[in-house]
């Protein structure tokens, strides 16, 4: 049957997982190199890029603003022509979807070496917070103007450029996005061949390892970044960007959580390749939750092994490292022995949907009894799950975790399943490779 936006699909219910999943590249790191490499002197070959939707709205973005970025000579394979920090076309009117990953750094890197610019994205876009980014650009000299209501997308970018040198402030408690935009930024502001700039926290940092992610590639471009406290960051003096040759995108950890867990709740093995202990993404940190749950990890330098193992034990979990992966283990605590409480989730209100309250909504309608607060979710399982149909908020990762609930012996019903096609479009087909049991798409 032919897939439509407002299909739904029926999972039913699933026993078993087994098998390897060749995981699609990461999101956070493919957005990233692309623009780096863009920006960067030089011409830089990315293999293992992801094909998403996210990933062609930065990719539609880079091509208006005049950047050449062709087909490879291998599959997910593209060459990116850098410009050297000069965008060739220093005006466009950029549509971005719900991207976070492209809208931050594009909004940090085009204001800071200005131009005529605005940046537009969907309705739920348009909720979610950019103002504690574009504080520090405009006290860096910036021009960025709000185009609806302060503090949000859409906005305007003028020619005033940045100035390096001296200290910034921003706050991290909102998103750690804005800080890895802002220092992906920083080496092409007016000066910073000769000055370096420092830029220091005001709040505590969340999500740190996505922050590690970036200051990680930015090495490989050639700009270290110097962190000498928790709550200080330095960009360099120097000449900016260079291309590293080639760089391959890592598969993508968030996604690699919903196969290690179907292993562990479908019995196993499962193996997912593409992430492994040489992984520079924080979300790995999701095998190590699930082995101190009980689960059997194994693991190698580019691969991870789930298996089923003791009875799945609850508790207190801190997911402040594994914000994005901490989605699976609230469907995971679904089939836990005692209650599960997630902290450290603040940042879930201000993501594609406010993952919060959607995921407390549709956990009880599994039977769990859900406590929700503005950092915090507890799920206590239920003794049988429930047959339910979920709704999924125009958010792929809703979609992704809820159909883990399958493996609890009743059908599952996915709203609108093509929100996948924001970073894993191939989702179903693959999770269907494990378990054996093909989805069957209806009409809504």
């Amino acid at each position: 049957m032919e897939q439509h936006a407002h299909d739904a699909l029926v999972l039913a219910p699933t026993a078993t997982a087994k098998g390897t999943v060749d995981l699609p590249g990461s999101k956070s790191i493919s957005n990233r190199v692309l623009l780096l490499a863009a920006l960067a002197r030089g011409t830089t070959t990315l293999q293992g890029l992801l094909a998403a939707d996210d990933v062609e709205r930065m990719r539609e973005a880079l091509a208006a603003l005049g950047v050449a970025v062709r087909p490879g000579a291998g599959p997910r394979e593209v060459v990116v022509e850098g410009c050297s920090g000069t965008l060739p076309n220093r005006r466009a009117d950029l549509f971005l979807g719900n991207a976070g990953t492209a809208v931050r750094p594009l909004t940090a890197a085009l204001a800071v070496l200005g131009g005529e610019f605005e940046i537009r994205g969907v309705a739920r876009m348009h909720e979610r917070p950019i103002g504690d980014l574009v504080e520090p650009l405009i006290a860096l000299g910036c021009d960025v103007r709000w185009l609806g209501n302060p503090g949000f997308p859409p906005l305007a970018i003028g020619a005033s450029r940045a100035r390096a040198g001296g200290e910034i402030a921003i706050r991290g408690d909102v998103s750690s996005q804005f800080l890895s935009a802002l220092l992906m930024a920083l080496p092409f502001a007016a000066g910073a061949a000769s000055a370096a700039t420092r830029v220091r926290l005001l709040t505590p940092l969340v999500s740190r390892p996505y922050v590690e992610i970036t200051t990680n590639l930015m090495r490989r471009f050639g700009v270290a970044v110097a962190a000498p406290d928790e709550q200080t960051f330095v960009v360099p003096a120097g000449p900016g960007y260079a291309s590293p040759g080639t760089l391959n995108v890592e598969g993508d950890a968030s996604a690699a959580s919903y196969f290690l867990a179907a292993g562990v709740l479908g019995g196993g093995p499962v193996r997912v390749t593409g992430v492994g202990h040489a992984s520079i993404q924080g979300d790995v940190a999701f095998a190590d939750v699930l082995k101190r749950l009980g689960a059997d990890i194994r693991y190698g330098a580019d691969w991870i092994e789930a298996r089923a193992g003791a009875p799945l034990a609850g508790g207190t979990i801190d997911c402040t490292a594994i914000p994005d992966a901490a989605m699976t283990l609230a469907v995971v605590a679904l089939f836990a022995t005692e209650a599960t409480t997630l902290t450290g989730i603040a940042s879930w209100r201000v993501k594609e949907t406010d993952r919060i309250a959607a995921m407390a909504c549709e956990l009880a309608k599994l039977g769990a009894t859900v406590d929700a607060g503005p950092g915090h979710l507890k799920v206590v399982p239920p003794p049988e799950l429930r047959r339910a149909t979920i709704d999924t908020y125009d958010d792929h990762r809703m979609a992704m975790c809820f159909a883990l609930a399958a493996f609890g012996g009743v059908a599952v019903t996915i709203r609108d399943p093509g929100c996948v096609a924001k970073t894993f479009p191939e989702y179903f087909a693959v999770l269907a490779g494990i378990t054996g049991v093909a989805p069957e798409y209806v009409h809504a």
